[in-house]
């Protein structure tokens, strides 16, 4: 596995988000007591599917983290850019049981990222791989490091289909069941692949 997936983050590089001391500070209590968490994967170049297959192993390799259900595979027009300017992404859901506060879980996305080669050039730009925290139990935390939930998955079918099918009956933290948030965005633009397969990680 590419080394960069054990590089160790430095604490002092960024702010720990607020809403997340209480968790840090109540480690012990986090590590007897996993969380829930919800996380959703992207990509839009190279091997799409290979990709989302190794970001999901790579976060059930994390101590701390087990990777509990993995969604169908959708593939999706990319997200506020001209049409046909981008390759189309291949999306998938995974729900998780983690003793990592948020701020380490955010680290460990990250570490994976870089691992497969993710460019932060430009917003909305393609990426090998792109690996977001959708929700955290039920933690509301308005923070430019991390916000929870994700601010945008209300409105983001490639994210509420794939959820919903691992978990009907869903909630997303301070918006409401999932299933109503799909009922009223619909599924334009977003198209299921049966033909391709995520699996656990072994």
């Amino acid at each position: 596995m590419n080394n960069g997936l054990n590089a160790q983050s430095d604490p002092t590089v960024q702010p720990v988000p607020a809403c997340v001391v209480e968790t840090v500070d109540a480690a012990d209590v986090t590590l007897s007591n996993p969380k829930g968490a919800v996380i959703a994967l992207g990509a839009n170049l190279g091997n799409r599917l290979e990709t989302l297959q190794g970001a999901i192993d790579a976060l059930g390799d994390t101590p701390g983290l087990r990777v509990k259900a993995v969604s169908p595979v959708y593939e999706t027009e990319p997200w506020g850019v001209e049409p046909g300017s981008q390759p189309s992404y291949l999306n998938a859901v995974i729900a998780v049981r983690t003793t990592l506060p948020p701020s380490s879980l955010l680290e460990r996305g990250h570490a994976i990222e870089e691992a497969f080669d993710r460019v932060r050039e430009e917003r909305w730009g393609p990426r090998t791989i792109d690996v977001d925290i959708v929700a955290y139990a039920d933690r509301v935390c308005d923070d430019p490091v991390l916000t929870l939930p994700h601010p945008r998955a209300h409105e983001r079918a490639f994210v509420l289909a794939p959820w919903h099918d691992i978990d009907p009956e869903a909630q997303l933290p301070g918006r409401g069941p999932v299933s109503a948030l799909l009922a009223g965005i619909g599924l334009s633009g977003v198209t299921p692949r049966p033909d391709l397969e995520l699996h656990l990680p072994e």
